[in-house]
Formats: C-alpha cells, structure tokens, sequence
C-alpha cells in the first residue's frame, strides 16, 4: 500500500477541470503566487492532499489556501470545511481561509498575512 497523499491519479482530471474553470477571486490570487512570485515560494493551484482538492499549495512552507464564497456560509459546508481542515492539519499542513471578496478588496494585506505563515 503506498502512503502517497498528494496528487491521486483519479482526481486528476477534476484537478484540471478546477484550474481551467477557477473563480475569479482564485484566478487574480494565482496572478500574485504563480511562478514564486510572493517571496520566492513556489504555489500550486488546486492540488489533492488524500482525497480534498485544495485550492493553493505551498510545499516548502506546508501551507494550504483557500478562498471561501457564498457556498462555504451555509452550516452544512461550514461543518465540511471543518471537518476538512482538522485532518489536513493533523497530517502537518497549515490552512488559511479567505474571503473571496477579500481578494479584489485588499490583496496587499492577504498577500502580507499568507506571507506570514512562512518559517523565516
């Protein structure tokens, strides 16, 4: 049995079908992470960790993102987002929610509060 968390071959093709419909908020998030951009770390968009397609990682820091809208106020989704953060967490990964509207409101300070979670 192989202990491989990341990347399960059967989510692949709803990986890409993630990256190429993303929200708008996760599509201008990705313009200030892609191509390590926010001090050198280098992200990934919707990856799988075990069986959860997260919205942005970052390996070298064990940071996960992700950007929350309407659907993720209702108590069923929120109990789901619980739920979900405490076992990515218990696996050692960090999980940071958003706001999508905080994305368009005010990048600068989100992007200072990601930065924040680093280890230097």
């Amino acid at each position: 049995m192989s202990n491989k968390i990341h990347n399960h071959k059967y989510l692949e093709g709803y990986r890409k079908e993630l990256r190429k419909n993303s929200t708008s908020a996760e599509a201008t998030l990705w313009t200030f992470l892609q191509k390590k951009q926010l001090k050198g770390r280098k992200f990934r968009r919707q990856h799988s960790i075990k069986n959860y397609i997260v919205d942005f990682y970052c390996a070298s820091e064990k940071i996960i993102i992700e950007l929350d809208g309407a659907y993720h106020n209702s108590f069923a989704q929120q109990n789901y987002d619980y739920e979900r953060t405490q076992v990515l967490e218990n696996l050692g990964f960090k999980v940071i929610r958003f706001e999508n509207k905080l994305v368009f409101k005010n990048i600068t300070d989100l992007l200072e509060e990601i930065s924040n979670h680093f280890k230097d």
